[in-house]
């Protein structure tokens, strides 16, 4: 019952956010509506409907703007204090706005709303920047925040309480390339990694809406800006992409209908990341007109320079075992899990041969057995 009142509240708001008009400083609205009992994205989305959106761009931009703007500092104040973060809260926002965004970029003068900078606020000391670059960080972040979306590793100081200290290329997700050591893995932590990823593919769609004039380069701009050195996290980032897909094994033990039995958190979780990583493999991120024209994109940068045997095989062997997934036979009728990101698979196949050495990879595929 105090789930069924808490949605009923979180609608009421939503109605009341459409209606009334200059929300912005009602500290305890807002708290409200991202405190709410809401436990899933399904749940956002089916009680905030495209038509509320819609209505709340048309007819109450304020409001709008507002929504994101305390949405986007409710999660940059989680990751100022990670000790003290509220799951719930975090991913409430996270929904918020991959329910909202796709409705600023379909219409052209919300389009840039990201790219703008914030009210200043009294007394403002940080330079600002704009609002898509604090998101992106702040997401990045965390991505690798301990005991939120990655295991401790103990090894912080005790009561410390700073994000940009840590090391995140020690807390990749997988092992495999450029990474031996195998974390955990947590449910929980794998659940909030795949809200967070889906928001940032939400971010990433902005492509979709934008009309293809001559070379405009605000196109891929929230892309260019999570691939770049700008982006601290970007090497761990696609690593950790990287190898949660070519780690992943469907069948696990070979139990028949095992799948039916538990529920797979980390299938969700290698399909967001693989979506991720083909989008920021995409050249056209990349300026034609610079010698190395992998020097902006690091996805790319980092997935040319893959050098190491092993590494060639660990990405070869995950593939494979991917790609043929649907071919296993079995005796029993459907007892063997089966997946469905057949086609990205075949398009991050496509970029490692495109911007690796093609030589390597074709004497690897020669040489190694790959039964199909």
């Amino acid at each position: 019952m105090g789930n069924s009142g808490s949605k009923i509240n979180f609608r009421k708001a939503v109605i009341e956010l459409t209606t009334k008009k200059s929300k912005g400083e009602e500290d305890a609205f807002w708290e409200e509506l991202w405190a709410a009992n809401i436990n899933s994205a399904a749940d956002v989305f089916a009680l905030i409907t495209a038509e509320d959106v819609r209505s709340l761009r048309d007819n109450s931009p304020n409001n709008l703007a507002a929504l994101c703007y305390k949405t986007v500092d409710r999660i940059t104040a989680a990751r100022n204090a990670p000790s003290s973060i509220s799951p719930t809260k975090v991913l409430n926002c996270v929904r918020l706005l991959t329910r909202v965004c796709p409705y600023l970029f379909e219409d052209s003068d919300w389009r840039s709303f990201f790219w703008s900078l914030p009210p200043a606020e009294q007394n403002e000391q940080v330079p600002q920047q704009p609002l898509a670059c604090t998101l992106i960080s702040v997401l990045t972040d965390l991505l690798f925040c301990p005991e939120f979306t990655v295991a401790s590793l103990g090894t912080r100081p005790e009561g410390s309480d700073d994000l940009s200290a840590i090391d995140s290329c020690e807390y990749i997700w997988e092992a495999g390339v450029g990474f031996a050591t195998r974390p955990p893995q947590i449910t929980e932590h794998d659940q909030r990694r795949t809200e967070i990823l889906k928001l940032l593919l939400t971010c990433f769609s902005e492509v979709i809406y934008a009309p293809v004039v001559g070379k405009d380069v605000n196109r891929m701009r929230w892309i260019a800006r999570f691939t770049s050195a700008e982006n601290r996290h970007v090497l761990p980032l696609f690593t950790s992409f990287l190898n949660v897909v070519c780690a992943y094994d469907p069948v696990g033990y070979g139990v028949p209908y095992n799948y039916l039995l538990f529920t797979d958190s980390r299938e969700p979780l290698v399909q967001a990341a693989l979506q991720v990583l083909i989008v920021c493999l995409d050249n056209e991120t990349q300026p034609q007109d610079k010698k190395n024209e992998y020097a902006d994109n690091f996805f790319i940068n980092y997935l040319s320079r893959i050098h190491r045997e092993e590494d060639f095989e660990f990405i070869l062997k995950g593939m494979t075992r991917l790609l043929t997934n649907p071919l296993v036979a079995t005796y029993l009728p459907n007892s063997t899990k089966k997946i469905t990101f057949h086609q990205e698979l075949l398009v991050l196949l496509w970029k490692c041969c495109e911007y690796n050495q093609v030589k390597k990879i074709f004497w690897l595929m020669k040489n190694f057995w790959v039964k199909f």
